[in-house]
């Protein structure tokens, strides 16, 4: 390992173990970080005594957010940042090395949504999805992991999605972005990994974020979902935020190259929402009260 950084686990004295994720004082970078599962990241890892940088494209949420954690004792930097412009990513990259210090901890969390069948999506939508989703992921990742390539260690946690290994369906390149985030992030940690660098993926389930809020306004929409799940409830951002901040910790030091799925047991209920008469009617019934 380089000598530069030590990112060795030790033997923990009393004192230490407030520290066990071994995040305290780390900076860590956020894109995405104003709303939503990204907010719920940035405030999981200030928690932590990270310092927290905060990119956003939207500055007010982002200061704003910021703003919060600084009055809980937290040291943060909100940056307005588009991840799909290379300019703006290594810009923001200098800045936060200048500010904060190096880098050793970079959560790319940022995304776009359009929505569109394959046969009728504009080519324009379907680059804007992958910029912001794929390529703004790639930008991120080579700006601030250069950071961490000079140190000799760090941590990449993507924020991929289900959709990633499952198509989504009327929303253009969102599941073909979000699948390319899988294959990027293996072959990151594999070109990484020697160096020190450590590159993983989170997949969330149906999360309630603002965006989602209003669907679960309808009646029984929520009650439909959280039955679709082993879990029977809808997932929350702080739901995804704690396994990031596993996998950013030292706690999962030989973790690489995994892709971790947060959803709730959604996955493992495929046969169990397949209609199977005298087997599953009555199971598939309980909790989706309309």
């Amino acid at each position: 390992m380089n000598e530069k950084t030590d990112f060795s686990l030790k033997s923990e004295s009393s004192d230490q173990r407030s520290d066990w994720l071994g995040l305290a004082g780390r900076v860590c970078v956020v894109s995405g970080a104003g709303s939503g599962i990204g907010a719920a990241i940035a405030r999981a890892l200030a928690g932590q005594g990270a310092q927290v940088a905060l990119l956003d494209r939207d500055l007010p949420a982002a200061r704003h957010m910021a703003d919060a954690l600084t009055e809980q004792g937290a040291r943060t930097l909100a940056v307005e940042c588009d991840i799909a412009d290379e300019h703006a990513v290594r810009a923001t990259a200098d800045l936060v090395r200048s500010q904060l210090g190096p880098v050793s901890t970079l959560v790319n969390n940022a995304g776009l949504l359009r929505a569109g069948e394959l046969e009728s999506v504009s080519i324009a939508e379907w680059n804007a999805v992958l910029a912001v989703n794929l390529t703004g992921y790639l930008l991120c990742s080579r700006a601030f992991g250069q950071q961490m390539l000079e140190a000799g260690g760090g941590s990449i946690v993507h924020v991929a999605s289900i959709s990633a290994l499952h198509p989504q369906t009327g929303s253009g390149a969102y599941s073909a972005s979000k699948a390319g985030v899988l294959l990027m992030s293996r072959q990151m940690a594999a070109e990484w990994g020697p160096r020190g660098v450590r590159s993983n993926v989170v997949c969330p389930g149906m999360v309630r974020t603002a965006l989602s809020a209003r669907f679960y306004e309808a009646p029984g929409f929520e009650a439909r979902r959280a039955a679709a799940t082993a879990s029977r409830r809808i997932g929350e951002p702080v739901d995804i935020a704690e396994p990031v901040l596993f996998l950013a910790s030292e706690r999962a030091a030989y973790v690489n190259g995994a892709e971790l799925l947060v959803d709730g047991g959604l996955g493992c209920m495929w046969m169990d929402l397949v209609p199977r008469p005298g087997f599953n009617d009555s199971a598939r019934s309980q909790g989706a009260g309309e």
